[in-house]
């Protein structure tokens, strides 16, 4: 996988390269650049068409505004908590959904059941459905996965897990019986690029710090070096594009644009 050292980013003329206007007040650029690009609705999801189309389960589960619980199995950076975040804004009535994630490498059972009983009290007052989203489920040992079981089964909640391990070795088996088990593929070398792309054509607050070229043979080398992982893809390009601009600084440049190629 691409690291700072196989990215090598320099600063450069090249004519090729594509504009990226970047904010210099960005209020969320602490957060990493694959997290602020993630898509909003499921239109605007790249990749896993088997999931997506038309006619699929998740389609006609927004259109109809009733989400089943689901269990999202793939490899990491494949969308599985962009897809979860973006069913609800998919949805008809999107104020209808509370949505709550929690990860179950820092929670544990109290953290469900807290997030549980305000679900319950939601939905006595008649307000919202509570979506809880859980990452890493498999990381739950059994008894953990137990207490899923009976907030499913009266609708308390409408469960979301994701997991880059197999469910039928590591979620108990009662827990797969209220879930559809969907499964994520790794993306294709052109979804990678169509999201990197997007990155560097969007100059709003979702972008980077500064203003920046990016060469096309960045974002070739990147989308074929990912192992089809948008993370380590888009979180690479910010790399590159923070180290070309801190070199162009320490080189004196001062124009408003920094190149970076390979």
């Amino acid at each position: 996988r691409p690291n700072s050292k196989t990215l090598n980013p320099a600063v450069s003329n090249d004519d090729y390269s594509k504009r990226l206007k970047l904010s210099s007040s960005n209020p969320r650029q602490h957060q990493p650049l694959s997290e602020r690009m993630r898509p909003r609705t499921l239109d605007h999801v790249v990749g896993q068409d088997h999931l997506l189309s038309p006619a699929s389960l998740l389609r006609s589960a927004v259109d109809s505004n009733r989400l089943p619980s689901i269990i999202f199995w793939g490899p990491p950076g494949t969308g599985k908590t962009s897809i979860a975040k973006s069913l609800i804004n998919s949805c008809k009535d999107p104020s209808q959904y509370r949505f709550v994630s929690l990860s179950a490498v820092t929670s544990g059972v109290k953290d469900v059941r807290d997030a549980v009983e305000s679900a319950k009290k939601l939905n006595l007052e008649g307000r919202k459905r509570t979506v809880l989203f859980m990452d890493e489920v498999h990381r739950f040992n059994k008894s953990q996965q137990d207490s899923f079981l009976p907030v499913i089964e009266d609708g308390s909640i409408l469960f979301i897990g994701a997991t880059t391990e197999n469910p039928s070795f590591h979620l108990i088996t009662p827990l797969l019986s209220r879930c559809r088990v969907l499964t994520l593929n790794p993306l294709k070398p052109d979804h990678v690029k169509t999201l990197l792309r997007r990155a560097v054509d969007d100059d709003s607050d979702r972008g980077l710090s500064n203003t920046v070229e990016v060469n096309d043979s960045i974002v070739e080398f990147l989308a074929n070096s990912c192992d089809g992982d948008a993370r380590v893809a888009l979180n690479a390009l910010e790399i590159s594009a923070t180290m070309a601009t801190a070199r162009a600084g320490s080189c004196g440049g001062g124009g408003d644009v920094v190149a970076v190629s390979l």
